[in-house]
């Protein structure tokens, strides 16, 4: 073989070596921005989840949040019971008002803690002078609050109006009054009328109070009957004023205050939270009125 064949055989391997090494850095150089390209979506797919279940969690966390702070809430009632209804009354009170009635009085319809009521019949016979009658009646409801009526204080308000506006608009009252009452409960109002029936002149006096929660109806009246003078409608409304502020202190007596009868609006709840005097609201509703007492044309021995 001559040189110069030998001399061109070289330089072609040496131009094929150089070829192939040229292949391998160009091959090598494109592989690079591929990883960087994996990497980075792989990098962004991870930061992009983290931050969707941070947010998802935020959501969460808020939504439940606002789920609580939105429950309704409701204050709690004042009073949580009520005294025994034929015992609202001292033995000297009743001799006041009811003379020759039993002291023991006539339970009527109750449910322990909610509502009560007792009534008293008196008839003082005086022979061919005649006779005096009194009759006496003492309601108590007690009102609990309720995430659905509102608190027991402004059911009782609008029991309390509802009470006022009964007794103003009897049929056949004549002469009928109202007028506010000083120093018994929160708030009170006294009614008076005339109501004539068969056996007589009837001069009725109705005190209707409310203290916190509870509202006190006090029914009393008096005739003078077999031809005996009529009783004078003051006295009569002094001792209904009396029975009445009596029955308040008997109640707030009953939840473990003392004080002469008036209670103050300012006094504190007695419940430890709402929820726990939702939680034991009676099954009955309180809303409805108490059964009434016989009309006082039915006998002498029962009036309103």
């Amino acid at each position: 073989m001559s040189e110069g064949t030998m001399q061109r055989r070289a330089e072609r391997d040496r131009g094929a070596r150089r070829a192939k090494r040229l292949h391998r850095v160009l091959v090598g150089a494109a592989a690079v921005p591929v990883m960087l390209i994996a990497a980075g979506c792989s990098s962004d797919s991870g930061s992009n989840s983290g931050s969707s279940a941070a947010g998802k969690g935020a959501d969460g966390g808020a939504s439940a949040s606002a789920s609580v702070s939105a429950a309704p809430t409701v204050q709690a009632a004042a009073y949580k019971s009520l005294p025994e209804s034929c015992g609202v009354l001292s033995a000297k009170t009743l001799k006041s008002l009811v003379p020759e009635a039993s002291k023991s009085g006539k339970k009527g319809t109750s449910e322990a803690g909610t509502r009560g009521s007792c009534s008293w019949s008196s008839l003082d016979n005086n022979g061919v002078k005649g006779s005096q009658f009194r009759w006496l009646n003492v309601s108590l409801l007690r009102f609990e609050s309720d995430t659905s009526r509102g608190t027991g204080e402004a059911q009782a308000q609008k029991y309390y109006q509802q009470q006022i506006q009964d007794a103003q608009s009897v049929a056949g009252a004549k002469g009928t009054k109202s007028q506010a009452v000083a120093g018994t409960g929160d708030v009170a109002t006294l009614v008076r009328y005339d109501l004539k029936k068969k056996e007589g002149a009837f001069r009725q006096q109705t005190v209707v109070t409310r203290v916190e929660n509870v509202v006190v109806t006090v029914d009393y009246n008096g005739a003078g009957l077999a031809g005996d003078k009529a009783p004078g409608a003051d006295a009569l409304a002094k001792l209904a004023e009396k029975a009445a502020k009596e029955v308040v202190t008997s109640v707030s007596a009953a939840n473990g205050e003392g004080g002469s009868g008036a209670a103050p609006s300012t006094a504190p709840s007695k419940s430890a939270s709402p929820s726990a005097s939702t939680s034991k609201a009676p099954s009955k509703s309180p809303s409805k009125a108490p059964s009434k007492s016989a009309s006082p044309s039915k006998s002498t021995a029962k009036t309103s």
